[in-house]
């Protein structure tokens, strides 16, 4: 999933976009409302923070704006806690509200709870046959065995469990999983698609109570091109 955070305290700015990336999300910034603004729109990003404050243009005008073309959930932060301020916003265009100073913690709740309500997934936990993804505590289990994935896998896994039964293309994987500062040329795609994978063939080896060393890691990747086939499988021992 992609995020867009506008905000333009530079401490704050960069607080976040760390926060939203450790917890496994491809985040782009902007310092201003006209930046924000250009990105939002250039961009089908899963969520945006939007300040209210910002220079260049508002927040509200931002999200007036943004509405005329794009549908995109909108977490409105502001250090006015009037109710005339939430109500603007809200009848504004904005999907949600946090006042300053925030727990950081709680934003990324809220961004998780947004992003579930436009892909209509009201409970966070999805099922795909014996996969079951909890999007709150953002694991993942096959046969009730935890299976240890990377955080961009599983973004991957995530975006693709919440459009499950609809087209996929290869350029909204790379629009919703990686940030402007990745290489969209490169390969890497096509290697997470591959580990997930990997990851996921867990089950005869899981039934059969094989393990591997290192618990919770990975054979390394030499080593598993040399295993047979049939042991080409990963699981995750806890």
């Amino acid at each position: 999933m992609r995020v867009l955070i506008v905000e333009d305290e530079p401490d704050l700015l960069a607080s976040l976009l760390q926060s939203v990336r450790e917890d496994g999300y491809a985040a782009d910034g902007a310092e201003d409302g006209a930046e924000g603004l250009y990105k939002a729109e250039s961009y089908d990003y899963d969520a945006i923070v939007l300040d209210v404050m910002l220079p260049e243009i508002d927040g509200w005008e931002v999200l007036r704006k943004l509405r005329k073309s794009k549908k995109t959930p909108v977490l409105m932060l502001t250090a006015r806690d009037g109710v005339r301020d939430r109500v603007k916003g809200l009848d504004t265009g904005a999907d949600d509200y946090v006042v300053k100073p925030f727990d950081t913690e709680e934003v990324l709740a809220r961004l998780r709870a947004l992003i579930r309500r436009s892909a209509t997934q009201a409970v966070p936990r999805l099922e795909i046959g014996e996969v079951a993804v909890d999007m709150a505590a953002r694991t993942v289990t096959r046969a009730g065995i935890p299976v240890i994935l990377t955080a961009r896998e599983y973004a991957l896994l995530e975006y693709l469990g919440l459009h499950r039964g609809k087209l996929v293309t290869r350029t909204m994987l790379y629009e919703h999983l990686f940030d402007e500062n990745d290489n969209t040329l490169s390969n890497l795609l096509d290697v997470h698609v591959s580990n997930l994978r990997y990851d996921l063939s867990l089950h005869s080896l899981a039934a059969a109570g094989v393990a591997w060393p290192n618990s919770g890691r990975r054979p390394h990747r030499l080593w598993r091109n040399r295993l047979p086939g049939c042991a080409r499988q990963s699981i995750a021992s806890h």
